[in-house]
């Protein structure tokens, strides 16, 4: 493979939503797309499901909540594309309303993939980026909802536009002891650990783009985040309102902003229209 080849990846690609947009981006993206997963025999044979449909993805192992794994995924990429193009960062869980775990569990468990494990993706790859990247970080609608439920002193540290990455993560690790003492209500956070670990990986959306912003300007890197809507899915117990195919529309334009494009950058898009933050 020739470091002039473009590549695209998706992570938690074998099923869901992922697995949509990895089919999608076969059939759009003009250079290889890679699967991931967690799981080597659930991911090939994802792969094998869209080879009989005619497409050709590669497979590469990934388990975001290992950095050792991270990392291999990194010197793959390196040595055999010279970086990378497209990077949706897809995989991530979420606790059934009816879960019995005891939620400060939950919400140590579900922070510790959807933001914390998401952000050492993107502290692994974002630098192996090639100028007119595009980054897409799956979040939701559910983040902008804890943080209306935030106390107000709580929002406006969010939305604060100087607020750095080192001051992102001792919030968010503020919310899993603050589960831990059982005082988190008080703190003012909501009661969704769902909600506050996308609430994360929608500020960090904004942090990463501000950081390529002052290092990175003239690469013209476009990372967003974006909300796929209520999809049915193995998460959503097969009851959301929309099919993957409809829920990776948006995750798959972001990804696929023509080279010339200057936004959307550093924002949340839901059916490819920019929301109020």
């Amino acid at each position: 493979m020739s470091s002039c080849s473009r590549v695209a990846l998706v992570t938690g690609a074998n099923k869901g939503i992922g697995f949509a947009i990895t089919r999608d981006l076969c059939r759009k993206f003009s250079g290889d797309v890679v699967l991931t997963a967690r799981d080597e025999a659930r991911g090939r044979a994802a792969v094998q499901q869209l080879q009989a449909e005619g497409l050709s993805p590669r497979f590469h192992q990934l388990d975001i909540d290992d950095p050792q794994s991270i990392r291999a995924l990194r010197d793959f990429l390196r040595k055999e594309y010279g970086g990378l193009n497209v990077l949706v960062n897809n995989a991530g869980i979420a606790f059934r309303m009816d879960d019995p775990t005891p939620f400060d569990i939950q919400a140590e468990v579900t922070l510790k993939t959807n933001f914390f494990a998401t952000r050492n993706v993107c502290t692994e790859l974002l630098p192996i980026m090639k100028p007119h990247g595009r980054v897409v970080n799956i979040s939701s609608l559910q983040g902008l909802k804890a943080l209306e439920n935030c106390r107000e002193d709580l929002q406006e540290k969010f939305r604060c536009d100087t607020l750095t990455e080192v001051d992102l993560v001792d919030l968010m690790k503020k919310f899993v002891d603050d589960t831990k003492n059982e005082v988190h209500e008080r703190e003012g956070w909501p009661d969704s650990a769902y909600g506050v670990s996308k609430l994360g990986v929608t500020v960090l959306t904004r942090i990463l783009a501000r950081q390529l912003d002052e290092k990175r300007k003239a690469d013209r890197i476009l990372l967003n985040a974006c909300c796929p809507g209520w999809v049915k899915t193995d998460m959503a117990r097969d009851q959301g309102s929309r099919t993957v195919e409809e829920g990776a529309e948006t995750p798959v334009y972001l990804a696929l902003l023509p080279p010339d494009a200057t936004e959307p950058h550093g924002q949340l898009v839901r059916d490819k229209v920019v929301q109020t933050w």
